[in-house]
C-alpha cells in the first residue's frame, strides 16, 4: 500500500467518544502525554503484540497516532497489511494537542505534553 492509498483521518474529524486508538509512541513519549483512552503498543513492539489489538472495539477501524503522523503511517500500512481496519491519524499527538482533545501523563498531577 502506497503513503498516497493509506487511509488518513484529521483529528477534528475523529468521534468524540468510542474511538478505538493506538498510540506507537516510545515508552517515554506515551509518560509524557497521551489520550486518556488510547491503547499503547510502541511501533518496535507492534508485530509481538498485535494480539492485543482485541481489546478495542471490532465495530470500527483502529486510528493509530504517533507525534506527528510517520510512525503511525507505517504501523497503519502494516496493520492493513496484515487484515486490521487501521486509519492513520494525520498530525498525531501534536494535533490532538492543537485540537484540545484530551490528554494525561503517567504521572498523576503532572502536565501533559506531547515530545
Amino acid at each position: 500500500m502506497s503513503p498516497s492509498e493509506l487511509p488518513t483521518a484529521e483529528v477534528r474529524d475523529l468521534p468524540k467518544d468510542g474511538l478505538a486508538l493506538l498510540d506507537v509512541r516510545e515508552d517515554d513519549e506515551w509518560a509524557a502525554g497521551h489520550a486518556p483512552a488510547a491503547l499503547h503498543i510502541p511501533l518496535g513492539e507492534l508485530p509481538s503484540r498485535v494480539d492485543e489489538l482485541a481489546q478495542l472495539p471490532e465495530d470500527q477501524p483502529v486510528y493509530v497516532i504517533c507525534r506527528s503522523g510517520g510512525r503511525s503511517a507505517r504501523a497503519a500500512a502494516w496493520l492493513n497489511a496484515s487484515g486490521w481496519d487501521a486509519v492513520n491519524v494525520a498530525g498525531g499527538m501534536g494535533s490532538w494537542a492543537r485540537e484540545g482533545r484530551p490528554m494525561v501523563a503517567a504521572t498523576p498531577g503532572a502536565t501533559p505534553e506531547v515530545r
